[in-house]
């Protein structure tokens, strides 16, 4: 996969409704689905247009506060994102990464 400063939002497009892995900890990793890729205006210095993408873990009441964490999957490799909690909804936790 490409460089952090690299990936675009059809990298993420291509893994919409598809299931990934966040480490949370060296102990905790859970499955999340990516549930949606957004493009936002903005202007960035990379050569990409700002997005976000949204992922849905299955925990319903806990969830770990803002921070950076892994996400693994076979296309991505592993990728250090800052993941911010959005809460839950009818099907889990979600929280938002954004790429600027």
């Amino acid at each position: 996969m490409k460089e952090l400063d690299r990936i675009n939002s059809t990298d993420f497009k291509a893994l919409l409704h598809q299931t990934l892995q966040v480490c949370f900890t060296p102990e905790v990793t859970l499955s999340a689905e990516v549930v949606e890729v957004s493009e936002l205006g903005g202007y960035t210095p990379l050569d990409r247009v700002p997005f976000s993408i949204v992922l849905r873990t299955v925990q319903k009441n806990e969830y770990y506060t803002q921070g950076t964490y892994t996400l693994v999957h076979p296309a991505l490799k592993a990728l250090p994102v800052f993941l911010v909690p959005l809460g839950a909804d009818g099907g889990g936790m979600r929280y938002e990464a954004v790429f600027s």
